[in-house]
């Protein structure tokens, strides 16, 4: 089962609706969070919400508690909360791109897809990943082919991916085929 939590974003159920295509899939609001459920699961999302991710407390203590033991896919906030909890730290960017379109590229670090491969991806954000940043297994998977911003991570030895962008937008040209990938790794 894939747990979907909700930080109360509009795009959840957008959300809930690409997963369900890939599994069964159960949503929570993450102040109530169904602990039976979360243990059964072997899928963690952790969805886009308002905010930044110091504002989630408990989501952090579910990312700690479940990273290495069941995959774990942020998307915009949920990625962040991701980089937060292994000590990235989240900035306002310069620019905010909320509704926008960009071309993303894959890095040489990516495990998953093909190195230089370019998505189009919807945007919704207005914080980012600070740069520098260095961790052993989290890897930044995707960079902004325009602004070079961390678009996309990935550990793939504690099956942990992440998304800045939002692939259950229409805006994103192969949001289905990124999760399928990510699901079936």
């Amino acid at each position: 089962m894939i747990y979907i939590i909700d930080h109360q974003d509009s795009f959840t159920w957008n959300v809930v609706h690409q997963f369900s295509k890939f599994g069964k899939v159960y949503c929570s609001n993450f102040f109530n969070i169904d602990k039976k459920k979360l243990d059964n699961s072997n899928v963690i999302v952790l969805s886009p919400g308002p905010g930044s991710p110091k504002d989630y407390p408990l989501t952090s203590k579910i990312y700690k508690k479940y990273k290495g033991k069941k995959k774990i896919i942020g998307i915009c906030l949920g990625y962040q909360q991701i980089l937060f909890n292994e000590k990235g730290k989240i900035v306002q960017q310069k620019n905010i791109f909320h509704g926008f379109q960009s071309k993303v590229r894959v890095t040489k670090e990516s495990k998953l897809f093909k190195k230089n491969k370019i998505f189009k991806v919807g945007r919704y954000h207005s914080l980012k990943l600070y740069e520098p940043y260095k961790s052993y297994n989290l890897k930044i998977s995707m960079r902004c082919s325009k602004s070079n911003i961390p678009m996309a991570i990935e550990d793939k030895k504690n099956n942990v991916y992440g998304f800045q962008f939002h692939p259950e937008s229409f805006l994103t040209e192969n949001g289905n085929t990124i999760i399928k990938k990510i699901l079936s790794a």
